[in-house]
Order: structure tokens, then sequence, then C-alpha cells
């Protein structure tokens, strides 16, 4: 039996863990659940990201400086995505989910197959004053590396949630996947909205990108170890939700950190698709959903 000491240490690993979960999932809760658009290229945008830092990082500049800097270049890149998704698929209205997915399911592969042509299969890293080092309290250390991760991923989702409250543009992109009619009726473009929101959710990529490879080592294959995780997130938060986005990413966080702990690494992999599952057949809406 566990004792109460080691649960108490998943349970901090397990939130710090599930803060690095909802930090790389919130540019997916924003396209996939704001948006409605099949984004199953998230985690090959997500490690595209880990490489561009990795790239700069080898200027000498700090790795979460690198993701603020890409951030811009990634929301033009996002952009131009949803801009070809959009004339596409979108525009014609016919078959969009069935060939959305295969369009970003193809974009995943071109990612992933470049990134091996230009760096290889070997795994990359980068260096920064945080990284391999803790904070001690008491008996425990606290990696700052995912200390950073969970200071990014309330930061993040605090000001997502204050856009999308706070301001008419965010506001439109909450209502676009709902009511693209009334939006046109209050004076704004429902393809001009989404496409803003794209942008967004590519842009939030490069910084996720960044504690990705904050985090621990890249390589072009990690995409499909994030895929079930991410969507886990969002389903597991409700469509949408920014901030059920963060919850849901500490549930699954505590829940794969307990399961490591008491039965062993090989069970972790399947708690995000055991979650998904149970969410589905219990509250298809989420947690935060209506």
């Amino acid at each position: 039996m566990i004792s109460l000491d080691l649960l108490f240490e998943a349970v901090i690993f397990g939130v710090l863990l599930g803060s690095f979960y909802a930090a790389v999932s919130l540019g997916l809760s924003v396209a996939f659940g704001l948006l409605d658009v099949p984004y199953v290229a998230h985690p090959a945008l997500l490690v595209l990201g880990a490489y561009c830092v990795y790239l700069l990082g080898t200027l000498g500049l700090d790795p979460i400086v690198c993701g603020l800097l890409l951030m811009p270049v990634f929301f033009i890149l996002g952009i131009l995505i949803y801009r070809i998704y959009y004339e596409t698929f979108e525009k014609r209205g016919s078959d969009t989910d069935v060939r959305g997915l295969a369009f970003f399911f193809g974009l995943a592969f071109i990612i992933e197959v470049c990134l091996i042509l230009v760096f290889g299969v070997d795994q990359r890293t980068v260096k920064a004053s945080y990284i391999g080092s803790s904070l001690e309290i008491g008996e425990y250390r606290l990696p700052y590396r995912m200390l950073v991760a969970f200071a990014i991923a309330i930061t993040l989702t605090v000001a997502l949630t204050q856009y999308f409250s706070k301001t008419f543009t965010g506001r439109a992109i909450k209502a676009v996947g709902q009511d693209q009619e009334a939006l046109r009726l209050m004076g704004a473009d429902p393809v001009k909205i989404k496409q803003l929101a794209f942008g967004i959710a590519t842009a939030i990529n490069a910084l996720a990108g960044a504690m990705l490879v904050i985090v621990g080592p890249v390589d072009p294959s990690m995409d499909r170890i994030y895929i079930g995780r991410t969507f886990c997130v969002v389903v597991l938060a409700g469509l949408g939700s920014m901030s059920g986005t963060l919850v849901a990413g500490l549930v699954l966080g505590i829940t794969e950190s307990v399961v490591l702990m008491t039965l062993g690494a090989s069970w972790a992999p399947a708690v995000s698709f055991g979650l998904l599952l149970v969410m589905l057949g219990v509250r298809p809406q989420g947690l935060f959903g209506r």
C-alpha cells in the first residue's frame, strides 16, 4: 500500500505535470473547442515550435524568450493554414469534418517528415539556468522547469480568459462556432474572426513548444505522444473553456502521476484515454461545458 508521503508527492508532481498538459492544450482548446476545426495537427505544430525554440536557443537566448519571439511568426503561419483549410474545405461546405481531418493529418505528417529530414531522429535539448535545478521545500524537490511551466500555464489561462470575456473580438471568437449569422448582424466577418482565432491558437504553440523542450528532450515523432493527452484535456474541460482546460490538465496530471506511482509507468499512457472514455460516457459536454 502506498504511503501518504508518496501519495502527497505524487499529487504535487501531478499538479505541476497537469499545468504543463493544460498549457500545451490551450491552442487546441481555441481551435477545436471554439472554432470546431478538427485540428489534429496541433501536436505537430507544438513539436515544430519546440524545434524552432531549439534553433533560436543556439544563439544564446532563453527558451521562454525564444517562444515569445516566435509567437508572431506562428500567428502568421496559423492564418495561412486556416486560409488554405477554409478555401479548400470549409468554403465548399461538403464533408468538411472528414476532409479536414485528412488535411490536418497530412499536415502533421509533412511537419514530422520535414523535421526528420532537417534534424534527424536524435533528441534535442535546450540550455537554461533553471533546467536541471530544483526548489527544495523540506523533503520535497520541485523542478524549476516544471514550476516555469506552471507559471506560464496560469498566465496564459488568465490572459485568454480575460481576452475572450472582456473584448468584442474575444466574445466574437466565442460566438463564431455557435451562430455565424448573428455574428454577421453584429458587423463582424465570421471568416476573419476564425482566421484571427486560429492564428492565436497557433501562436500559443510557439510558447507551448518552448515549455515542451524545457520539460524534456524532443524528437520529431513526439506529436504522437501528445495527441491523445491534448484532446483528452480539451474534451474533459468542455469545448472552449480556458479555465476548464487548466482544471482538466490538473485532473489528468494528478491522475497520471498517482497511477504512475501505484501501478507503474506502463499504465500511465492509458490514463488519458481512460478519462476520455469515462467523460464521454458520463458527461459528454465536459466538466465546464454547457
